[in-house]
């Protein structure tokens, strides 16, 4: 691809110009002939979702210089430029790219897929007998447009219930009937925001684990805040652009996986769910993370891998002394930046002696000693 610049001219005005990415022309308007290519880049980003570093501009055959205004780089009112994206360096799922496609759900649609002949489950009485004597439901795979009524007739009895992998729409109201339920696997599903009756899902008391990845979800509700038993909350592959103030109400949250969203914040109240462990929000849009982050002790694992970071909170190596596992790649913070933050020293040590105790247990998949962060 090659980039001109047709009738461009510096007027010492506010000036427009045009970038072409991917196929696709992206007008930029109103700039300061005194704003700096970096900043260009930053404006960029969100309509591209390519990290500033991963941005090669170029105009009129030259690479332009980050720290160098329009003016000196000679762009001018009309110019015209060249964006080349760095593989992998992308804040969410990816580059946008020309007339891109909704993003599919990564799992085969097993409506379509297994054919439309076997749309429910035969459940005898002996299988009846068995789910309410174990407590454990396991229908996964049997591509169900609904969830099967011989599910409501184990009430109490269930505990545990696996319908992931299905073409199930709808969560009802009869959910509420499974006082007894501790663990809900929902996820590759077609479930909606209006089709889940959160006002009875909220009313199980003892429910430790709930699985909606891969769904259709934009939005979750401030109920989720009920659930104050609950222990690990899978949300990932869906459309979520925030999550409730309410989540800071679940203090025994230890698991939170809401990756490859469309987050651009995170509340402030994440730093009241004191019990979590683990905490995946790679391939969102977040460009900083809450100070309150400083106030998960307990935390052992960190993903923020393809976002739009450009630092970490302050006290996130200070107070967390459990961290171990801190992954940043693909986003602004490079292992340069990472050794200048207050606490570094302490958290490599700890990595490190984590790391060399896996190799010398054999534990699987502990090979090559990562970094955590790109190094440049």
């Amino acid at each position: 691809m090659e980039s001109s610049v047709t009738g461009g001219e510096y007027t010492g005005a506010n000036i427009s110009l045009s970038v072409k990415f991917s196929g696709r022309t992206i007008p930029i308007t109103n700039l300061s002939p005194d704003s700096t290519i970096k900043d260009l880049k930053s404006l960029l980003q969100p309509l591209t979702n390519v990290l500033p570093r991963g941005q090669k501009l170029i105009c009129k055959g030259k690479l332009l210089v980050d720290g160098m205004t329009l003016k000196e780089s000679e762009v001018a009112n009309g110019s015209r430029i060249m964006l080349m994206a760095s593989q992998g360096l992308h804040q969410g799922d990816g580059p946008i790219l020309k007339q891109a496609p909704t993003r599919p759900i990564s799992r085969a649609n097993n409506a379509t897929t297994l054919g439309k002949e076997k749309t429910e489950v035969s459940v005898d009485k002996n299988r009846l007998d068995r789910w309410k004597a174990t407590g454990v439901i396991g229908l996964r795979d049997y591509n169900l447009r609904a969830i099967p009524d011989e599910v409501w007739a184990c009430g109490a009895s269930a505990r545990v219930i696996e319908l992931s992998n299905n073409a199930i729409p709808v969560v009802p109201a009869k959910i509420g009937c499974l006082s007894s339920l501790q663990k809900l696997f929902l996820s590759a599903n077609d479930i909606l925001d209006n089709s889940i009756n959160w006002e009875a899902l909220v009313s199980l008391k003892f429910l430790t684990v709930l699985s909606l990845d891969q769904n259709h979800l934009t939005t979750l509700p401030p109920a989720l805040g009920l659930l104050t038993s609950l222990k690990q909350f899978h949300v990932a592959n869906n459309k979520l652009s925030s999550l409730p103030n309410e989540i800071g109400l679940l203090t025994k949250l230890e698991v939170l996986k809401v990756n490859n969203n469309r987050i651009s914040t995170m509340p402030t109240c994440i730093g009241d769910c004191f019990g979590l462990i683990e905490i995946d929000v790679s391939s969102n849009l977040l460009s900083e993370l809450p100070e309150t982050f400083g106030n998960l002790h307990n935390l052992k694992s960190v993903c923020l891998s393809n976002n739009g970071l450009k630092s970490l909170p302050s006290t996130l190596f200070k107070k967390c002394l459990q961290l171990t596992t801190l992954d940043l790649h693909n986003t602004e913070i490079t292992m340069d930046v990472l050794r200048q933050t207050e606490g570094w020293e302490s958290f490599d040590e700890r990595r490190r002696l984590k790391h060399q105790k896996q190799l010398d247990f054999r534990v699987v998949n502990s090979g090559a000693f990562d970094e955590g962060a790109d190094k440049s």
